[in-house]
């Protein structure tokens, strides 16, 4: 069997290696949404109340929704359109992008980071490329369909705009220095998109794992059939999707800069019967070098919640042991005991 999905045709049921066992399959196949997750207009009136929205959101739920961003609804739809399209290029095409090599600027991969060793798979195929420095990087993606480059190169300068438009919100609303969260601290720029295939029985398999992301921050651009939940006061729970919307989800680095003040959301997705479903996400992430920390403005007058560590030292933890894979866990290891 083809080990990326969008490479198979004719799925009648869903493969062994792809059947989760019972405490971790979805089961059930109708979820409740969450019409609660926060809707934040970038085009009211009054800044101060924006930035106050998303300081609220990111420390009450961890999750936000934004309209009116400044991203360009046909420059969204064109570049959803490019990534609908690339998963349907020939086997052979894709093939040339093909890698379990995380190090890699530009690849295609299925299920996980270690689809050759893991014990089951997930329902999606990831295609994944750094943005940033573009033009270091943009000759590594791909030259297929037409104007791919043209297109998302565009769409990684606009959304990088605006992830540095809320991380200066966000600066804004705790006090920090305006740019605080620029250089180092957000160097790895990522554009990652998932696609599943329609699933011939969504209650046994997961398109993604549970996780909880261990960037800084993440922006999402989602598609109309429903997947993302998360999990809330227990419950999983649908991620309602808006319209020209984009989520934005603070992620583990940012938690630990604003001295736990933020919460990342523990979240996953579920697979659909009838339809494919394919969501572009854009990371930004530390350098390797950068220590990350608790903000010194925010521990002049608080104890630090967490120790200072490096991207690598986070990995290192969260690949192994009892943590693995699991960021969350991860983070206690770097909590300060006081």
């Amino acid at each position: 069997m083809e080990i990326l999905i969008s490479n198979w045709s004719n799925v009648e049921c869903v493969p062994k290696k792809y059947i989760f066992p019972p405490e971790r399959r979805p089961g059930k196949l109708e979820f409740p949404v969450c019409h609660d997750i926060p809707l934040i207009d970038f085009a009211h009136n009054h800044p101060d109340e924006i930035v106050q929205q998303v300081i609220r959101a990111c420390q009450e739920f961890g999750i936000f929704q934004v309209i009116n961003h400044g991203v360009c609804e046909n420059l969204m739809y064109a570049t959803m359109n490019m990534y609908k399209e690339f998963f349907k290029l020939p086997s052979e095409y894709k093939a040339k992008f093909y890698s379990n090599d995380i190090n890699k600027s530009c690849r295609i991969y299925s299920s996980t980071f270690a689809y050759d060793t893991e014990e089951f798979h997930y329902w999606r195929d990831n295609f994944t490329h750094r943005c940033h420095p573009l033009e270091e990087y943009i000759q590594s993606w791909p030259d297929k369909p037409p104007k791919y480059r043209e297109v998302v190169s565009e769409y990684s300068r606009e959304t990088r705009k605006l992830l540095y438009k809320i991380l200066d919100m966000i600066c804004k609303g705790l006090g920090l220095e305006k740019g605080y969260f620029e250089g180092e601290v957000s160097k790895t720029h990522l554009l990652s998109v998932n696609h599943h295939i329609p699933c011939p029985n969504p209650s046994l398999t997961l398109g993604m794992p549970v996780h909880s992301d261990p960037n800084l921050i993440t922006l999402l651009q989602q598609c109309d059939v429903p997947g993302l939940q998360i999990l809330k006061d227990g419950q999983w729970i649908g991620v309602h999707h808006v319209p020209h919307s984009l989520i934005v989800i603070p992620g583990i680095q940012l938690k630990v800069m604003s001295n736990d003040k933020f919460i990342t959301p523990v979240h996953r997705v579920v697979t659909h019967r009838l339809e494919a479903r394919t969501t572009i996400g854009v990371f930004l992430g530390p350098s390797l070098e950068f220590l990350i920390k608790p903000a010194t403005a925010l521990v002049r007058t608080e104890p630090a919640e967490f120790r200072a560590f490096t991207y690598p030292e986070f990995f290192k933890v969260f690949n192994g042991g009892a943590n693995k894979s699991d960021a969350q866990l991860t983070l206690n290891h770097f909590r300060d005991k006081h």
